[in-house]
């Protein structure tokens, strides 16, 4: 019998590793994962979102074999796609999204181009030291070679990039699969609007949070998923279970992941990293949350205070916040002009000069700026359904799915926070300044 491991995961059970999966699994970029939390600082509110970015990878592992398994994938397409799914998430920073925008701004990258770039071997999170350390070790694309996978084919995956080519006819799940040109399938196994990774996480999310919204029937979907000219598809009789991910994916960002507390709490450690050096920014994704932590408190004065409060749990507080209802369309044209940094860093300053509070002080807080690059999949509902041997989008069949295009994530447009002692100095600066 070949070498293998069982692992027991608390929301998928039993998971079987074994060759290429079980190498990466052991690699430093996926064990640097275990120190990394899922939900960023969320457990400052949900005590039990303690959960990693590790467990995340080998549930979106679990979640893609399933679906190439009922795909009837090819072995070797099964081990490209279950590859990209593992891998998808190492180049995140500490603290997962919370500092997506910081590096999005002063590099124009994002978590999945630095994944990328590991995969590649264009970059690696081990130090000269920490190799020494670690004596022989072997990189992503090393291990990936060595197994017989190109390791640039893998990191086309995650780029939405695959082989392009003529259209195919739909694939019986009896036909053998037999695949042509026009691979698309597999990457949207991976990341499309409904794939591995969200309903890993939703789930995942939901089990650790304690919030009853991540209910999906993963059963179903495997049932009813198919490939049709070159994409994934599911078929009509699959709606139900579609639209409950949908919704689930809805619920979820309202009530956890832009949850207020949450938001301010992410707000005030990325306010510190961004005004660290450009150097240390560029090394952030070697880091794990603890050792970020400990860089703040070592550069004293306001990061070390950041990062204490988050320790003891010394939250900033709500000032003023512009509600999502009422607002027109201009209203909307002038929350998305806070979506720039810089516009919004100098109105933080007015507000804060005007309350006469230091500058690091008043937050504003823009979701809809962040989540178009955290989580541009939010507002996705165009899922290919299989309708009488023709595809037709999901909004086309589903009233669900119509609701959720122009539903707004969170009660809040935008929102100043700061510390509790000055809520009313800077509501009434933030009522002076902001256009509302």
């Amino acid at each position: 019998m070949t070498d293998h491991k069982i692992v027991h995961d608390s929301v998928h059970g039993s998971i079987r590793l074994e060759g290429v999966s079980l190498s990466l699994l052991e690699a430093p970029e996926l064990q640097r994962l275990h120190s990394i939390h899922q939900l960023g600082l969320a457990y400052l509110v949900f005590p039990g979102a303690n959960h990693t970015r590790f467990e995340h990878s080998l549930g979106t592992f679990y979640v893609a074999r399933r679906m190439c398994g009922a795909l009837q994938l090819d072995p070797e397409e099964s081990r490209i796609v279950e590859c990209a799914a593992m891998l998808h998430d190492i180049g995140h920073l500490p603290y997962s999204h919370t500092l997506e925008f910081v590096i999005h701004d002063k590099f124009g990258i994002d978590h999945e181009e630095i994944s990328r770039r590991l995969i590649r071997g264009d970059d690696s999170i081990v130090s000269e030291q920490e190799g020494e350390i670690l004596g022989d070790y072997r990189s992503i694309p090393e291990l990936l070679e060595r197994s017989g996978i190109d390791s640039k084919e893998v990191s086309r995956i995650l780029e939405h990039k695959v082989s392009g080519g003529q259209p195919q006819k739909t694939l019986g799940r009896s036909s053998g699969q037999v695949h042509f040109n026009s691979r698309r399938y597999m990457s949207q196994i991976v990341s499309g609007p409904a794939d591995a990774d969200q309903l890993d996480y939703l789930k995942r999310d939901s089990h650790y949070t304690g919030v009853a919204y991540g209910v999906i029937d993963l059963p179903r979907l495997f049932e009813t998923i198919n490939i049709f000219n070159g994409d994934l598809v599911i078929d009509r009789s699959g709606l139900s279970a579609i639209e409950g991910m949908l919704v689930a994916r809805a619920l979820m960002f309202s009530s956890v992941y832009m949850h207020r507390t949450v938001r301010i709490s992410e707000l005030m450690l990325a306010k510190a990293v961004e005004q660290l050096g450009r150097e240390d920014i560029d090394a952030m994704h070697r880091m794990t949350d603890a050792t970020l932590l400990s860089l703040l408190v070592s550069r004293k004065g306001y990061f070390e205070r950041i990062a204490t409060m988050l320790k003891y749990r010394r939250l900033f507080k709500r000032a003023y916040s512009v509600p999502v209802g009422g607002i027109d369309a201009d209203g909307w044209k002038r929350i998305e002009d806070l979506g720039d940094v810089d516009t919004r860093r100098s109105l933080e300053e007015d507000i804060a000069r005007r309350a006469g509070v230091p500058d690091g002080d008043v937050i504003i807080d823009v979701p809809s700026s962040e989540l178009s690059v955290s989580e541009p999949r939010l507002s996705l509902t165009d899922i290919r359904v299989l309708d009488g041997g023709r595809v037709r989008m999901l909004p086309k069949l589903s009233t669900i799915a119509q609701s959720l295009q122009n539903r707004r994530v969170g009660e809040y447009a935008a929102m100043v926070a700061c510390p509790e002692r000055s809520r009313a100095k800077v509501a009434r600066a933030s009522e002076r300044v902001l256009p509302f």
